[in-house]
């Protein structure tokens, strides 16, 4: 045991230095002044060099080949799983180019702010090459010969393939784009109008973190242009965002950016800064914030209780009573934000950026195109053309950061979290009850039990498996979805 021991120790320490470079993107996105982001690129660049050298170090080989695994539990074999599939991706990774990824994506996501703010994609364009060129490269390196996009895939969804995931989604877009026609051909329910004051949302926002269980103890909440979850064990952090038109914008940005927060503050202690104290894939970890969002935050039960606080809130809300709010709420509209995006459309948002960032990075699509290639292929499958940029290629961050790879899996996500639900309502009968007074304590405390608990102990499949009891897949997802939403426009 001594080799395991010291593996396990020197990998609490490589632990803690990703931690600190999570803190550090989380402060460019929050709190950074504009002007110091050069520096914090070369920041960037120095501790990923630190890192990258800490996770192929000669000793992590010597410290595997010594450790007897037959005489390791499950936890230990799972932590030495993860560090050998770490150890073994990262040393196909020259140190140079994964420096150089951090320092150029750092730059980048800067440039992509600015441009997007400006609407004007050419700004983007030069450092969307940069960092395309560098992602493949890494991709390559990654594959060895084998598809790359498959490569880069396996680091957010470990074990899923392009070819897994165009199967999923050929079988969920047909009943998706069919549903789809119904509710645009149906009467909508009226849109929520008004003023909502900027502080008046976040206090609400915060009553709707606590109400989910975020623990502000070990969490704050900040504002950012994109929302995010940042960190793990005792340190996890969320942002939010504020349109004074739109509160749902703000309300549902929390408890979903919560949900990821909740599965990382309900991991073990016990594996706090080793390999399996985080969400096992990001796949998993959007199961956690759609299922906050939407199976439990968009229900008629917990909306009734949100009417109420919603009414205490703010001196002008023109919405009648509960059953108007929660079509309200549900309301399906045309829209180009895939954050923003209604249950159905949202998994086709997702499918026009993945069959995308397949393209650019197999070299079947320049970054020069991509813009009027997104722009023919949202009008294809929504119907009415991009107004501008901001509403279109430069609305996320995720590829100024080189996130290539990371799209899918919130399809995915929205797949497993119906799996989820459907366990959680046999397992938790009365929930609608508890969730009429705002109290979420029996679902997040299955979740918590069931899968958060957990951490990476498991593969992603087997998490899903073991918690809803059946293998995921996407049928469970579209039952939830043409029954609720046939009920709310009455098809």
């Amino acid at each position: 045991m001594n080799a395991f021991n010291d593996l396990m120790a020197f990998q609490k320490d490589t632990e803690a230095l990703a931690q600190v470079a999570g803190r550090l993107g989380w402060d460019q996105e929050t709190m950074m002044p504009g002007a110091a982001a050069p520096q914090r690129g070369d920041e960037m660049a120095a501790i990923e060099k630190v890192l990258h050298a800490r996770r192929i170090d000669p000793k992590i080989a010597d410290w595997l080949e010594a450790v007897d695994a037959d005489a390791l539990d499950e936890v230990g074999k799972a932590q030495l799983r993860e560090i050998r599939r770490s150890f073994e991706r990262t040393s196909k990774i020259p140190a140079e180019l994964a420096a150089e990824i951090a320092r150029v994506t750092s730059m980048s996501q800067g440039t992509w702010a600015k441009a997007r703010a400006a609407e004007d994609v050419a700004a983007f364009l030069p450092a969307l090459e940069e960092v395309v060129r560098l992602k493949r490269e890494e991709g390559q390196a990654l594959a060895d010969g084998g598809d790359v996009y498959d490569a880069m895939l396996d680091d957010y969804e470990p074990d899923m393939t392009a070819a897994r995931l165009s199967e999923m989604f050929d079988a969920m877009r047909p009943r998706l784009v069919d549903l789809r026609a119904k509710v645009l051909a149906a009467k909508a329910p009226r849109a929520l109008t008004g003023w909502y004051p900027e502080q008046a949302q976040l206090a609400v926002s915060d009553k709707l973190a606590k109400a989910f269980g975020y623990n502000f103890d070990h969490g704050r909440i900040d504002k950012a242009v994109h929302p995010f979850s940042s960190g793990s064990g005792l340190d996890v952090r969320i942002t939010t965002r504020v349109a004074k038109e739109d509160p749902f914008n703000c309300f549902y940005s929390t408890i979903h950016e919560v949900g990821h927060a909740c599965y990382e503050q309900g991991i073990d202690n016990a594996y706090l800064l080793t390999p399996i104290g985080r969400g096992v894939s990001m796949g998993v970890h959007e199961s956690q914030s759609r299922i906050y969002e939407n199976q439990l935050g968009r229900s008629s039960a917990f909306t009734g209780w949100l009417f109420d606080l919603m009414r205490d809130s703010f001196d002008e809300f023109d919405v009648p009573n509960e059953q108007a709010f929660y079509a309200t709420v549900n309301r399906v509209n045309k829209g180009y934000i895939r954050t923003e995006a209604d249950e159905i459309q949202y998994n086709l948002h997702v499918m026009l950026r993945f069959d995308l960032e397949r393209a650019l990075m197999s070299g079947d699509l320049a970054v020069t195109d991509l813009e009027a290639a997104w722009n023919d292929r949202f009008e294809s499958d929504f119907g009415y053309p991009v107004d501008k940029p901001s509403n279109g290629v430069l609305q996320d961050v995720h590829w100024s950061v080189g996130l290539f790879g990371y799209f899918p899996t919130y399809a995915l996500g929205n797949l497993y979290a119906g799996c989820l639900h459907e366990a959680l309502r046999k397992a938790v009968p009365d929930l609608d009850d508890q969730l009429r007074d705002g109290n979420t304590s029996a679902a997040t405390g299955w979740l918590r039990e069931n899968l958060q608990r957990h951490g990476a102990l498991r593969s992603p499949q087997e998490t899903i498996a073991l918690a809803s009891g059946m293998e995921p897949g996407p049928e469970s997802m579209l039952n939830y979805l043409e029954k609720k939403f046939s009920e709310i426009y009455d098809i």
